[in-house]
């Protein structure tokens, strides 16, 4: 039976854990496509919109929306790049390294209650296993 299958498991636990962390971003007024954008910048420190375009393959009124959203809050700053006025460096601000932070012990958080019931083995699997599958579907999609 269908609902028996893996991927139906597999399919039911991603829901249970999207909508944890999407209520651990919304309770800091954030989406999926906001904390995405600033832990790029975060890991990164600044990048060109194109750049950013590139990473969350997004169409450009996506982004827009989202650094709209993120620079009215302080959480990042958008300027013309010096060395090429059509290009726009796209750059964190403190503010929005605290909030990172801030949303990592979150989802920190939710990961803790989600894998209660599984040891630090088991989690390392499950998050090998889950690395397998992505890396399958990424071949897939480039052949």
């Amino acid at each position: 039976m269908i609902l028996n299958r893996v991927s139906a498991a597999l399919a039911r636990s991603g829901r249970i854990a999207d909508t944890a962390i999407r209520e651990a971003l919304a309770a800091r007024g954030l989406k999926p496509g906001h904390a995405h954008v600033l832990s790029l910048l975060a890991e990164r420190g600044r990048l060109s919109q194109r750049a950013l375009l590139e990473e969350l393959g997004v169409d450009p009124s996506v982004l827009v929306t989202l650094l709209n959203v993120l620079e009215d809050r302080g959480l990042v700053t958008r300027r013309r790049d010096p060395r090429d006025r059509r290009r726009h460096i796209v750059e964190i601000s403190a503010d929005g390294v605290a909030l990172v932070a801030e949303v990592d012990e979150a989802v920190l958080a939710v990961e803790k209650e989600l894998f209660a019931d599984l040891d630090q083995e088991e989690v390392r699997t499950l998050r090998a296993l889950l690395d397998r599958i992505a890396a399958a579907d990424a071949r897939a999609c480039t052949e």
